[in-house]
Order: C-alpha cells, then structure tokens, then sequence
C-alpha cells in the first residue's frame, strides 16, 4: 500500500512516499518560502504517485485540529512570516480526494516513536516526544490517542524557573520572551553568544544553563502525565547534550519519583536522523485507510 507523509515545519518541507511497513520508496526536501509555492510543490511531488490511498500530514503550527472548527486544517497563528491563517489542509484536498491526516509536527513524531517501540519490543503504552530545534514542542500519546481535546498542547510555551546565571538574556520567543522555546531553541545560541549552536563547544556554560530548561519541562511532563518515556528530537539535541539534561533532571527531582533509569527513560529518537515524523505519517495514513 502506497502512502504519503509531510513533515512540515518553518524552515523546510520533507515529502516522502513508503507503505505500511514505515519504508521509505521515495523521498524530497524543498525550503519553506510562501505558501503558495511551497504547497504547489507539495502537490506537484505527490501528483507523481496516483496510487496513494492516504497521506498524513505533520505540520509546525500553531495549528486549528478541531474538526468542527471553521478553521479546521489552517495553520493559524504562527511566527513564520506569511504563514498564519494559511488553509494547509484545503490546499491538499483541492488534488487529493483520499484520506488526509492533519496533526502537529511533534504528534506525527510521538507517534512515530510510539510505534518504533512496539517494533523494538518495549511495550509501552505511553510517551512524550519533545523537538529541540529552530522552535520547541512536544506531542504525547496514550494508548495509540493524542493527548489535546480543546487544541494540541503548547508545551513548548510552558513557563520556566529562570538559571540564576541567565536573568539578563530576555528570551527570543515573540510571544512570552522567555518560555521553553524562547529560552532553548537553537537560535538563542546566536541571540546569546553571537555563535550559531554548532559552533558552541559543549563545554561552554551555556549548555549547562539550556540543559537546566530542558529538565525543568521534562521535570513538569513526568510530574503531570507520568509518560513511560520521555524522546528528545531536534538539531540542538545530542546524546552528550542529553546527558547534561539527565543530570540536571535527576538533581531536580530529587529522588521524588522513580523513573527508573535516566538513560531509559530520558531518550534520543529510534528512529534517525530525525525521521519519527515520516514514519509517524506512514502508520497515521494507514490508520486512515482501515478505519
């Protein structure tokens, strides 16, 4: 069964084709100009297969996932220029007369991750996928559900006790200052240290004080959801910079709660080089098509 996958987020598109196994046939990336452009291309890539049954689309947002809504499928309002208020779904469905999913970026990776799990045999009913990148979220999934009724959480916004060493940097996030993203995403490497993130060796502070965030928000998700698992995405995130978060995760809890091991339970991605989103369109797509 042939399915379609876009993972959409502020700075590029990645369009993939693969069947009900999760494997990729075909695959490519284009920047995210206007809308306009960008979705033509996105209709364009996929006109190539008239075999589709599904496609899932993983999307940056914010995002109207309400299906009552009026706004339901648009992005609404997000920081990327040109981009609010974009009907993103509409767009699809005036080529595609087949199942279309509509989620978040970070759900289409929870649940690419969620699924990789069972392929890995760890059983888990539950986790919680965090991105660590040009902007910061996170999707949760319960029992193969999606948590967010109302809306899809906003974790990324979440609000954040500030590192004593850090009370002059403001927060770039255009919204609050200094929430999650607006602390923690990559470009405030450059907004503090005039470097870009991978010019920043892991020995400057300034990777102790953004791991000191990042255990904080994972500190709240354990606390209120109690996941089984807690998945790290994104460019900022690597195995050496995780363990910085494991450390200043274990030092705020504070033996509180047993989590077991840190190393299990504070992950990197199965899936690489950041991937979880195409592989989580694939099963959401092939959801579609069975129900």
């Amino acid at each position: 069964m042939r399915l379609g996958s876009i993972e959409a987020d502020g700075t590029k598109f990645v369009c993939a084709v693969g069947n009900e196994n999760y494997q990729i046939e075909d695959q490519v990336q284009f920047p995210t100009t206007t809308p306009v452009e960008t979705l033509q291309q996105t209709v364009d890539y996929f006109k190539q297969f008239p075999d589709l049954k599904a496609i899932s689309i993983a999307s940056f947002g914010p995002i109207e996932i309400r299906k009552n809504a009026p706004k339901y499928g648009f992005i609404t309002a997000t920081p990327k220029p040109n981009w609010s208020n974009v009907d993103f779904l509409g767009r699809l469905k005036q080529d595609f007369d087949l199942p279309i999913v509509w989620t978040t970026d970070v759900n289409g990776s929870a649940y690419g991750e969620y699924v990789m799990s069972v392929l890995y045999n760890e059983r888990i009913d539950s986790l919680t996928y965090y991105t660590i990148g040009t902007g910061v979220g996170a999707g949760t999934v319960i029992d193969g559900k999606f948590v967010g009724e109302l809306g899809h959480p906003e974790m990324g916004h979440v609000r954040l006790k500030r590192h004593p060493d850090d009370l002059d940097f403001k927060g770039i996030c255009p919204y609050h200052g200094d929430c999650l993203e607006g602390l923690v995403a990559g470009p405030t490497f450059e907004a503090r240290t005039g470097n870009k993130g991978a010019d920043v060796p892991l020995t400057d502070h300034v990777w102790d004080i953004m791991a000191y965030y990042i255990a904080q928000a994972a500190l709240q998700t354990t606390l209120v959801m109690r996941p089984a698992k807690i998945v790290f995405g994104g460019g900022v995130m690597s195995e050496a910079f995780l363990d910085k978060v494991r450390d200043q995760f274990k030092t705020l809890m504070n033996g509180y709660l047993d989590v077991g091991e840190l190393a299990d339970y504070l992950t990197m991605p199965l899936v690489e080089h950041n991937g979880s989103a195409t592989v989580g369109n694939f099963a959401l797509a092939f959801n579609a098509v069975n129900h």
